[in-house]
C-alpha cells in the first residue's frame, strides 16, 4: 500500500504506454506543450467535467468523480461514472470521454481499467465493465475488465513507478505516432536521431 503523498496520477498510464519519453517529459521534467489534438480533448473533458448530475431510471450519472488506489498508487478523476442498479445494488460503470478514435494500443483500455480498480478499492465492489467513448467516431465502446487487462493496468502502473523514481528520460525514438505528439517540437526526435548517427560516424572515423 502506498500513502497519500506518494499517489501519482493516473492519468500518467496512458502516457507510460504511448511512449516512455513522453510520459518522462511530462512527470519527470514537467513539461508540456498544447496542439490542437490536445485542445480539442481538454475542451471535450471540461464539458463533461461541469455537466450536472443526471438520473435516469436505473440509471444514475455522476461527472468529474474524484478517485484513487492505495494499493495502485494512483490518483485521479473519472469524466464520468454511471451508477446501473441493480436490485438493490448500484453498480459503478465508469466512462472516459476521448477526442479521437479508437487506438491500437490498450492505453486508454487500461485508463479506464485503473479507473474501475480505483472503485472497486474505494467501494469494496466488482466492476465488470466500462466504456469509452470516442469524439471522432461518436460511438461508445464497451470495455471488459478481464484478468489479462488487469494485470496490463498494474504492470503500467509499476513501470510508471519505476520511471519517475528513476529520474531518468529515455532517449529519442522517432516513429509514426511522434506525429500526433503535442510535445514533438520539446522531444526532437528526429534531431535526435541525426546526432546520434552523427556522433556514431565520428567515432567509427
Amino acid at each position: 500500500m502506498y500513502s497519500e503523498d506518494e499517489l501519482i496520477q493516473l492519468s500518467a498510464l496512458q502516457h507510460i504506454i504511448f511512449c516512455e519519453r513522453q510520459c518522462a517529459l511530462i512527470h519527470i521534467e514537467q513539461l508540456w506543450s498544447e496542439n490542437i489534438l490536445t485542445a480539442e480533448g481538454k475542451i471535450m473533458h471540461e464539458k463533461v467535467d461541469t455537466a450536472n448530475r443526471e438520473s435516469r431510471g436505473k440509471i444514475r450519472i455522476e461527472y468529474g468523480v474524484p478517485m484513487r488506489s492505495l494499493r495502485l498508487g494512483l490518483i485521479g478523476k473519472a469524466d464520468v461514472v454511471e451508477f446501473h442498479k441493480t436490485g438493490e445494488q448500484w453498480i459503478p460503470f465508469p466512462v472516459e470521454y476521448k477526442r479521437g478514435k479508437p487506438k491500437l494500443d490498450d492505453c486508454d483500455k487500461v485508463q479506464l481499467c485503473a479507473q474501475a480498480m480505483c472503485l472497486e478499492e474505494m467501494m469494496d465492489i466488482e466492476i465488470s465493465e466500462g466504456a469509452l467513448f470516442y469524439g471522432q467516431t461518436r460511438h461508445r465502446y464497451d470495455v471488459n475488465f478481464d484478468s489479462a487487462l488487469r494485470k496490463e493496468t498494474e504492470d503500467a502502473a509499476m513501470r510508471l513507478r519505476e520511471l519517475i523514481k528513476s529520474g531518468i528520460t529515455p532517449k529519442a525514438e522517432y516513429s509514426a505516432k511522434c506525429k500526433k505528439c503535442s510535445l514533438i517540437e520539446l522531444c526532437l526526435p528526429k534531431m535526435s536521431k541525426k546526432a546520434s548517427n552523427y556522433l556514431l560516424k565520428v567515432v567509427e572515423e
